[in-house]
C-alpha cells in the first residue's frame, strides 16, 4: 500500500521544466553573395579558466545543418581520450560550395554542370579579412589556427595551403577534390619552400582525384612537414570525413599521451615527411 502511494505522488508530480542546451554562438555574415552563418563552439573549460587561450580550428561546411555537430562531438571525443588537445571550434557555413570552395575551371564540363563555380579566391580573403579577425578579437586565441574541409572543401584546404600558406598554422585535406580542372592544384609547382604542416588522405576515390593525389605528394618538397593517410582499402568518399577527422586533429593538435597506441589511435601516416 505505501509503494503504491509513493507511486502514485510520484506520477502526480510535475515533471521538470526543461532548460536550453547551449552548445555554441552564431554570427551572421555576408560573403561571395549571401549571408551564412559562423558558428563558435567554445571548449567546455573556456569559461572556468579565464587565463587560458586555445588553437582554433576552422571548420569549412560548418552549419548546423552541414557538419558542425559531428566535427565538435570528434573534437570533444578526441580530447576525452587524449588523442588531441582541445579547441575553439568555428563552423563556417556554405552555400554554394563550387561557387565559394573551387577555383575557375578550363573543363567544359565542370563550367557546364557547375555555372557558379570559381569564387575560392574570394572566399579565401573573407575569411583572412573578416572571419578570423573577429575570432582573435572575441576569443582567447593562442595565435594557432588550423583549416580543416573535405571533398570540395579539402580542394579549397589545398589551395589555401599552397596560395597563402602562412594564413594557418595547419591544414588538413580529407578526400580533396583534386579532379577538379584537369587536376590544375596538383600541377602548381611548389618550389622548395617549406609550409606548414598538412594533413593529406585518400579515400576509395580512384580516377583522377587519386591521380591528382599521387602528383602532389610526389611534388612536396623534401623538408615539408605532412601526413599522408591512405585510406583507399577502408574508407569512401562518403564516410572519410567521419573516419578521418579524428586522426587529421591528432595530427595537427598532437598531446603527450603515451596510451594512444594501446587504445588503438595510432596516427597512420604512410607518408611523413618534415
Amino acid at each position: 500500500m505505501i509503494a503504491l502511494l509513493a507511486a502514485a505522488a510520484l506520477a502526480a508530480a510535475p515533471a521538470p521544466e526543461p532548460q536550453p542546451l547551449i552548445i555554441g554562438e552564431t554570427v551572421r555574415l555576408e560573403s561571395v553573395g549571401a549571408e551564412r552563418s559562423v558558428n563558435i563552439v567554445l571548449p567546455p573549460d573556456y569559461a572556468a579558466d579565464p587565463d587560458r587561450r586555445w588553437p582554433v580550428i576552422y571548420q569549412l561546411d560548418g552549419a548546423l545543418k552541414q557538419d558542425l555537430m559531428m566535427g565538435a562531438g570528434l573534437m570533444r571525443w578526441g580530447a576525452l581520450w587524449g588523442r588531441s588537445a582541445d579547441a575553439i571550434i568555428v563552423g563556417i557555413e556554405t552555400k554554394d560550395r563550387q561557387r565559394e570552395l573551387l577555383p575557375p575551371t578550363s573543363d567544359k564540363a565542370e563550367a557546364k554542370r557547375w555555372p557558379t563555380a570559381g569564387e575560392s579566391a574570394a572566399f579565401r580573403a573573407w575569411i583572412a579579412d573578416t572571419v578570423k579577425p573577429m575570432v582573435e578579437a572575441r576569443y582567447r586565441t593562442d595565435g594557432r589556427a588550423f583549416l580543416v574541409g573535405e571533398s570540395a572543401a579539402g580542394h579549397f584546404v589545398v589551395e589555401t595551403w599552397e596560395e597563402t600558406p602562412g594564413l594557418f598554422t595547419g591544414y588538413a585535406a580529407i578526400s580533396p577534390s583534386l579532379q577538379w580542372d584537369f587536376e590544375a592544384l596538383s600541377r602548381h609547382p611548389l618550389g622548395d619552400e617549406k609550409r606548414p604542416p598538412i594533413y593529406l588522405s585518400l579515400a576509395n576515390e580512384g580516377g583522377a582525384t587519386e591521380a591528382g593525389m599521387m602528383r602532389l605528394l610526389e611534388s612536396l618538397p623534401a623538408k615539408q612537414p605532412f601526413c599522408f593517410s591512405d585510406r583507399r582499402r577502408q574508407l569512401l568518399h562518403s564516410n572519410s570525413l567521419h573516419g578521418l577527422l579524428p586522426e587529421a586533429l591528432q595530427y595537427l593538435l598532437p598531446t603527450k599521451a603515451d596510451w594512444l597506441d594501446e587504445y588503438g589511435f595510432t596516427l597512420r601516416c604512410e607518408r611523413r615527411g618534415g
